[in-house]
């Protein structure tokens, strides 16, 4: 069969891969054309246009790119036309996949959404486009079924595909070696994967480093983000930068400063004790403010219901409040023990490994 794909970031990058894989071993006629990143390139196809050509974070800055943003959608309506993909499968990234899904419902297609849009946090409203356009909704976080349910529309509760990736990584034992030979106990950074975040996030964290001498931080780069806009803010042997090696940081990290996103997760999925951290311009912030009802931004505390891992936001992430979080953490104590006992409660609730099979495996009986 023929499955067209979009993400439209690193972790849809991820999933997508996986789903891809999975999907790959139950249909060996499998075509895929997406628009994607690098590991769905990897596992094949065409790949018509990667994600950080869109990577545009925030109302403003969507807004300023608009022009841009409407001529993506033009391009993939065109190619999704011609292609005539057996399904669309879409993964989250709403702003624009919920345009698609309703373009391609309306042309005939299958639609399905493999990682449901925060509806849960904002424009609840929009689960009526859910509802008319997609004929069928994969869900990774446990609460979301019940969102949906409330709202008469059944979906599939597949688990987390992050605990397949994270099982998937063997332990790198060079990196130590390799990136750390003074062998000093490791403090991550995880800034984001946009260049307005981290510019923003990364000054705030790196300050730090001169209250912290026994310690190497290290920031973790993304991907599409090239070293040089690193460097800038890098201006201290002590701090070093590593890029596609992320788990591989976790994995040795002692603690972690983390921006809002997948990464909050996967941080506790490597039993990392972490602060959350974000800071974006005052005006995004003070519409999302005023759009967003959720109590927290991290999915560690919203899948837990409760403030496992402390969030400074905005104007809370001062050097100050950032000091004293992780002071806490590193001298470890009742703070570091309680938050890795809620990790694991947390693993519990995610629904298991094995989310991109049981996705793949519906996905190919619902198309039957």
């Amino acid at each position: 069969m023929k499955y067209y794909l979009i993400s439209g970031e690193a972790s849809g990058d991820l999933h997508g891969s996986n789903l891809m894989k999975a999907i790959q071993r139950l249909d060996s006629g499998a075509d895929f054309r997406f628009w994607g990143g690098d590991l769905m390139q990897a596992v094949g196809g065409k790949n018509v246009s990667h994600f950080k050509e869109r990577a545009f974070m925030g109302f403003l800055e969507v807004i300023k790119n608009l022009k841009k943003v409407l001529s993506f959608l033009s391009i993939c309506k065109k190619d999704l036309m011609a292609y005539q993909p057996d399904v669309l499968i879409l993964i989250d990234y709403p702003g624009f996949n919920l345009r698609l899904a309703k373009f391609a419902k309306l042309n005939g297609f299958k639609v399905f959404y493999y990682i449901s849009p925060q509806l849960w946090a904002w424009k609840e409203n929009r689960v009526e486009l859910v509802r008319k356009y997609v004929d069928r909704m994969f869900v990774i976080l446990p609460f979301e079924k019940d969102f949906y349910q409330k709202h008469g529309i059944t979906v599939d509760f597949v688990g987390h595909p992050l605990l397949d990736a994270v099982a998937g990584i063997e332990k790198d034992e060079s990196f130590l070696l390799q990136e750390n030979p003074s062998q000093k106990p490791i403090i991550a950074l995880l800034p984001g994967s946009r260049k307005q975040e981290i510019k923003v996030i990364l000054p705030i964290m790196l300050r730090l480093q001169k209250s912290y001498p026994d310690y190497l931080f290290v920031v973790a780069g993304a991907p599409s983000i090239a070293d040089d806009f690193y460097l800038k803010f890098i201006q201290n042997e002590q701090v070093l930068l590593v890029k596609n090696k992320t788990y591989s940081l976790l994995q040795v990290a002692e603690v972690a400063l983390v921006s809002s996103g997948t990464a909050t997760l996967e941080t506790a999925l490597f039993d990392v004790p972490q602060v959350v951290c974000y800071k974006g311009s005052n005006i995004s912030y003070w519409i999302a403010k005023r759009l967003i009802k959720v109590k927290y931004i991290s999915l560690v505390n919203l899948i837990m219901d409760n403030l496992v891992v402390k969030e400074l936001i905005q104007n809370e992430l001062t050097d100050k409040n950032l000091n004293q979080e992780l002071k806490s953490l590193v001298i470890g104590g009742l703070k570091r023990r309680e938050m890795k006992d809620s990790y694991k409660a947390l693993c519990a609730k995610l629904g298991g490994q094995g989310a991109s099979e049981k996705t793949a495996q519906l996905m190919l009986e619902y198309l039957k």
